[in-house]
This record gives structure tokens, C-alpha cells and sequence, in this order.
């Protein structure tokens, strides 16, 4: 995967950096795994507006990925690598040998052709789906599952991945994309390999436009507020804001906002690093 600085023929070229789509195959989706979306425009069944900075965009259909990979010993042959406009990383089109066809998480280095399988008995190879009790330590894995037949939940998002460092009793330990070591049992599912479109990170939009594309509308900064909207709002002239906290009063930047009571606290072996 690899990224295109434009020329600034355009003021919103000037700093655009593209995505080339080098790996993507294809550009017409299965009709058969795509579902309505439909938009709230940050608004309830009043009419209310109830999520601020919210609103447009492109229409968007949503494509109906497999996070569970519950077909066990089933080939699939990869027939297309695509782009999802609901998610950061690519998306790959599986066909079954029993007919079936799924989109699952793309990993980095899938090919058009690959046969992949998921189950215990897969070998631990890119776009294989196993329990991580089969999983050789030390892989790099992605598309994870917190609890048993849950589906995928963590490392999911572009280029992001997960380590298997070591197995204990009925749980194994990874170490998070943030960084934070945890436990996890060893029945629930990973994919091997990290997930696909690792230079979405290096991606510049170029222009406010884009964003309204992508449904965000314009944010006001706290600072610009009055008092009684924010706490940062307010003062005479340019004011600063003082400390940094959201609107409802909570200390941004640092503070920690996770209980000390949680149930899943004794799960986590070492907390990500600031």
C-alpha cells in the first residue's frame, strides 16, 4: 500500500495526500452481503438534535462483514480486495467451497487466489482464523475476540495488530495496540496478520470539504463559547480557557476516567502508557 502527494494546481491539493488503492481489485461490491444505512443527522425521533457536529455526507451502504469465522474447515478462495467506506481498512471478498460468500477484515499481504480457513486445524498463516490456544507465541495477530463467539473486536481499524506473548492456565496474554498487556481466554478467535491499509495514518484530507463528505460538520472550539455553554467559554477578549475539560466538567488530557472497581480490571497485567 502506498500514498500520492498531489500537486497544488488547487488550493485543496495544495496539501492533499491520497490513498493510490493499489491493492484494491475491485470497485463494485457483492450485492448480495450490502444493507440500507441510514442517517440520523445527529437527531432522535423528536427531531431533536441530540449529537452536535453531525450531518450529510455521501450516501453509504452498509457492507455485512463476518467478524465471527464460525465456517471451521471450510476453504475460501479470496476473490476481491475492496474498499468500505464505513471502516478504515480494506475489506476481502470470501468465497466458500460450500458456496457461501462473506466480507472479513483485510490483512496486509492477502493476495486475489489465497485460500484461507479458520478452525482449530488451520495452519497459522495470513487471513487464517484460530483460537488463540493454537496460535504459535509470538505472531502478530489482529481481528480478536474479547469474549468466546463474540466476534472480532479489537484490532480491528487499519495497519493496527496485537502480539501473543505468552499462554497461562485457560487464558493468553497479548499485548494491545495501545499497549496495554491483558489476558484473554484461550477459546476465542484471532486472525493472523495485521490488518490491511497501514498508511491510512499518513493520509491529509487537504480541505474542510472532505469532512463534510464524511458527515462531520463544523466543531466549535470551546474556547469560542459563552460560559454557560462550556466550561472553557467565556473571559474578556482571547482567553485561554484554563484547564483543559469537556463540557461536562471532566478534566481532559491525562485524567483517568476508568473505575477502580471495573469487574474486567483484573484481567489487564499492565495499564497502556501515557
Amino acid at each position: 500500500m502506498s500514498v500520492r502527494k498531489l500537486k497544488p494546481i488547487t488550493p485543496g491539493q495544495r496539501f492533499r495526500v491520497v490513498n493510490s488503492f493499489d491493492a484494491i481489485t475491485t470497485d463494485k461490491p457483492e450485492r448480495s452481503l450490502l444493507a440500507p444505512k441510514k442517517k440520523s443527522g445527529g437527531r432522535n425521533s423528536q427531531g431533536k438534535m441530540t449529537m452536535r457536529y453531525m450531518g450529510g455526507g455521501h450516501k453509504q451502504r452498509y457492507r455485512i462483514v463476518d467478524f465471527k469465522r464460525t465456517k471451521a474447515g471450510v476453504p475460501a478462495v479470496v476473490k476481491t480486495i475492496e474498499y468500505d467506506p464505513n471502516r478504515s481498512a480494506f475489506i476481502s471478498l470470501l468465497a466458500y467451497a460450500d458456496g457461501a460468500k462473506t466480507y472479513v477484515i483485510a490483512q496486509a499481504g492477502m493476495k486475489v487466489g489465497q485460500t484461507v480457513t479458520s478452525g482449530p486445524d488451520a495452519s497459522p498463516e495470513i487471513g487464517n482464523a484460530m483460537p488463540l490456544s493454537k496460535i504459535p507465541l509470538g505472531t502478530v495477530i489482529s481481528c480478536i475476540e474479547l469474549r468466546p463467539g463474540q466476534g472480532a473486536v479489537i484490532a480491528r481499524s487499519a495497519g493496527t495488530f496485537a502480539q501473543l506473548v505468552a499462554r497461562d492456565g485457560k487464558y493468553a496474554t497479548i499485548k494491545m495496540p495501545s499497549g496495554e498487556v491483558r489476558l484473554i481466554l484461550l477459546t476465542c478467535m484471532a486472525t493472523i496478520g495485521a490488518v490491511s491499509n497501514h498508511d491510512h495514518q499518513l493520509i491529509v484530507s487537504g480541505k474542510a470539504g472532505r469532512s463534510r463528505w464524511l458527515g462531520r460538520r463544523p466543531r466549535t472550539r470551546p474556547v469560542a463559547m459563552n460560559p454557560v455553554d462550556h466550561p472553557m467559554g467565556g473571559g474578556e477578549g482571547r482567553a485561554s480557557g484554563g484547564h483543559p475539560r469537556s463540557r461536562k466538567g471532566l478534566p481532559a488530557k491525562g485524567y483517568r476516567t476508568r473505575s477502580k472497581v471495573k469487574a474486567s480490571n483484573k484481567y489487564i497485567v499492565e495499564r497502556r502508557k501515557k
